[in-house]
């Protein structure tokens, strides 16, 4: 097993495992929900198991309260909520971080639209919003409407950037993510390791390429052409790339599929050709899906850090109400390796897959 130091994000599923009770129980015992009845002994459980794993605003390790932000609320602008899980993520990072100081979250989805936008800031304006968070569901440069420039409150960008760098922004350290999924395949010993990419246009997709190909510089392995694919995110896409990898002369003895979604797909494939995953072929996902626990082998995978982010911005938001201060340049978050069984050190050479 790899030396390399792991981090895993601690959720309220792991709350809920530990203490042998539901998640939604967790919600209620930790929100402390006063209309639902729920036994001392249970209650007990749920904050013991919350604090001896470091969960939320139950840990033994106190941060300090937000005192500018305190009692009061700040805005959440997004261009889309039901997509894909990473805004509730981020926005549950932000309860998490302000929750003990009865900091209220107002979120407005404008899908991007500048006309909605403007709408929304003078919405949420007329809220007394102490700050605003604006988040991309898509890592990428964004070009902010004017009205933005010139607020009373502080902004926050996550999960995007401007290219003047006039607001505090944060989005995951893709490149370094990239690198550190190929290098754990190279660190169990595989050296044709092949990736399934995202649409290239996406800025995730082009820097968790550039991490691929940085880890094989780094390692001394060539670069083959024939072993990156381009998916479009999905599972479908993931199962068809895979096909054409197993079709290859010389198949890849390892995988790093870029989303978790067209890991599942990979799976799928290998499977279809009577391959067994790492038996025959060691596969990496990105993000950590929930569905990344319920693949079968569980899935070794890099954690999206939205949560952390979330957290990052409300911190943010309290300090430019503290201090003012210059333009901050973009914070990159790690993106943590969560490894669980997908992952072995490579078989003997076998044949390509028959058409």
């Amino acid at each position: 097993m790899s030396s390399r130091k792991l981090l895993k994000r601690v959720t309220m599923m792991d709350v809920a495992k530990l203490a042998g009770c539901s998640q939604a129980t967790v919600s209620v015992v930790l929100n402390n929900s006063a209309d639902i009845k729920i036994s001392a002994e249970l209650k007990a459980r749920v904050v013991n198991a919350a604090r001896s794993i470091g969960y939320g605003a139950a840990s033994p390790i106190r941060r300090a309260a937000l005192q500018e932000l305190k009692g009061g609320c700040i805005a959440f602008i997004v261009d889309q909520l039901a997509t894909t899980p990473e805004a509730v993520n981020a926005i549950e990072g932000a309860r998490q971080e302000s929750w003990e100081d009865d900091v209220t979250i107002l979120i407005a989805q404008c899908q991007g639209r500048a006309d909605q936008e403007k709408k929304a800031v003078d919405r949420l304006l007329r809220a007394d919003v102490q700050g605003i968070v604006y988040m991309s569901i898509f890592t990428r440069r964004i070009a902010l409407d004017a009205c933005f420039y010139d607020l009373p409150v502080p902004v926050v960008l996550l999960n995007c950037y401007t290219s003047d760098s006039r607001f505090p922004s944060v989005v995951p350290d893709e490149i370094t993510g990239g690198r550190n999924a190929t290098a754990a395949l190279i660190e169990l010993g595989h050296k044709r390791i092949a990736t399934i990419s995202g649409e290239t246009f996406m800025e995730a997709a082009q820097d968790r390429l550039i991490g691929y190909k940085k880890a094989l510089r780094k390692a001394g392995l060539a670069y083959d052409s024939r072993l990156v694919v381009e998916g479009n995110w999905t599972v479908t896409s993931g199962y068809e790339a895979t096909r054409k990898l197993l079709s290859l002369s010389d198949r890849p003895t390892a995988i790093f599929c870029q989303n978790d979604k067209m890991a599942m797909g990979c799976f799928t494939a290998i499977r279809d050709a009577g391959l067994t995953v790492p038996g025959d072929i060691s596969i990496v996902g990105y993000d950590d899906d929930e569905l990344a626990r319920h693949l079968r082998p569980q899935l070794t995978t890099l954690d999206l850090p939205h949560r952390s982010m979330g957290g990052w911005a409300i911190r943010q938001l309290e300090n430019r109400i503290a201090k003012g201060g210059d333009p901050f340049a973009v914070h990159k978050m790690p993106c943590s390796l969560v490894e669980r069984a997908s992952t072995a050190r490579p078989a003997e050479a076998a044949s390509p897959l028959e058409p």
